[in-house]
């Protein structure tokens, strides 16, 4: 049957940031749904965010398409360009290749939710805007190359 049992896949708040950029994402807890539901070229995750976490740090992609529809609750989309809240029924796309960091922050005293779905290289590399950190296949580095310690989880 084609129809994932979300609340049967274990929630994680992992995360392979390392500190302190680790901090604002304890409040993001998802959902692998990809592996769920057997997909092997795209990535999907069911995201719950809690009041004041972050979605990631604000990031793009070089090899990866990424894709978020807003299931419920607020919340605020940061990009190069500015700040636009996002509800219910919103769809945002980031196409690969596109230096515009962007993540979301929920800025509400309710939880958010929604899915986010990336297509493309999930190896591949990017960068983030406000930090001194850029991913490459598992790892993360200072923009100088030099490698974070880290755990590996993206």
């Amino acid at each position: 049957m084609p129809k994932i049992d979300i609340d049967a896949i274990a929630p994680s708040n992992g995360t392979g940031y390392p500190a302190p950029f680790d901090q604002p994402v304890k409040g993001r807890w998802w959902r692998r749904l990809a592996p769920a539901g057997g997909l092997t070229e795209m990535d999907a995750s069911h995201v719950v965010m809690k009041p004041g976490a972050w979605s990631s740090q604000r990031h793009w992609h070089d090899d990866e398409d990424e894709l978020l529809v807003m299931l419920s609750g607020e919340a605020v989309l940061v990009e190069d360009d500015g700040r636009t809240v996002l509800r219910p029924g919103d769809v945002c796309a980031w196409p690969k290749g596109v230096a515009n960091g962007h993540h979301l922050i929920n800025e509400s005293d309710a939880d958010c939710v929604f899915v986010a779905i990336g297509a493309g290289n999930r190896d591949g590399s990017g960068a983030y805007s406000d930090i001194d950190m850029k991913f490459e296949g598992d790892g993360y580095f200072h923009k100088d190359g030099t490698p974070y310690p880290t755990d590996g989880i993206r």
